[in-house]
């Protein structure tokens, strides 16, 4: 009985490592409250961008969205004037971009797009000092735009990415997701990532996975073979978990397997007699035994 108690151990811990890699796997959403059905993105991976669509940017010059597309594009839609998600998910972007080996305006672009048509380039002009500030990098400023353009424009752009968003007339203010898409330099959708904050490491390589591997090194390309994107969350997640989670399963098989053979096994052991009595062949007591 000792070795099932083993083994019955050893079943329990594997059910630990399961749950853990569960759990780890991705991230626990379910206590949240279900934003409205109105808001969200619609994932159109491939999707192609309106490149001929026209903007102003910081300056207040008229520029088309394809100027910016001889590499790859970070873009976020933000309105200037938000209380509370839009800057924070700016600073989000702007440490996420800061805390990569690449370099904005040589590697890539990034657009913050004003999906409020009423906004204006001086007001995008003083949102982009403030990214400016955060992002801290020398020559940041001609790779990171701040666009604001007309409802059309706009319309053409949150349609192709899948961004929906509702005016809530009672607070004042839209109510809209927070996220970012990565673009390749051809202007098609490649990734999208979720949430306030960005992991350096997801939108590295978003970028590396966009760029069609221009921008990808040895060390990118291992990356990309450990990790795997979730459309569901909008991240990166390492394979090991979902491995750990496949062999704490058949972990789980095995041993189950193992503690029927030994239960059959100490079944047919607890049927023999204790000891045998030793016969000839024809049944007869040996001779000098039970005497």
């Amino acid at each position: 009985m000792t070795r099932l108690r083993l083994l019955f151990s050893s079943m329990a811990l594997a059910l630990t490592l399961a749950g853990r890699a569960r759990a780890q796997a991705a991230p626990d959403l379910e206590f949240l409250p279900p934003p409205p059905k109105e808001v969200g993105f619609d994932q159109n991976i491939g999707q192609s961008m309106p490149l001929d669509a026209v903007f102003k940017d910081e300056t207040g010059k008229a520029v088309r969205l394809g100027d910016y597309f001889d590499k790859p594009v970070v873009l976020s839609l933000a309105y200037f004037s938000c209380p509370m998600l839009c800057g924070l998910s700016m600073q989000g972007l702007a440490s996420s971009l800061k805390g990569m080996n690449l370099d904005a305006g040589r590697d890539f672009n990034v657009l913050t797009l004003s999906f409020e048509p009423s906004e204006t380039p001086d007001m995008a002009r003083a949102k982009k000092k403030q990214a400016m500030v955060r992002y801290g990098r020398e020559g940041g400023e001609a790779g990171w735009h701040f666009l604001t353009g007309d409802a059309q424009q706009i319309k053409r752009v949150t349609e192709a990415v899948g961004f929906r968003y509702v005016w809530d007339d009672q607070a004042k203010q839209y109510a809209h997701a927070t996220g970012v898409v990565v673009l390749t330099p051809e202007g098609k959708i490649a990734r999208y990532l979720f949430g306030i904050e960005y992991a350096a490491k997801d939108l590295r390589l978003s970028l590396v996975e966009a760029s069609r591997g221009n921008l990808g090194t040895v060390v990118d390309q291992l990356l990309l073979l450990c990790y795997h994107y979730d459309p569901k969350i909008g991240r990166y997640g390492p394979i090991a978990i979902s491995a750990l989670r496949v062999g704490a399963g058949l972990t789980l098989v095995g041993l189950g397997a193992l503690v029927v053979i030994l239960f059959r096994r100490e079944r047919r052991q607890r049927k023999r007699p204790l000891f045998a009595i030793p016969r000839d062949t024809t049944g007869r007591l040996a001779e000098g035994e039970g005497k």
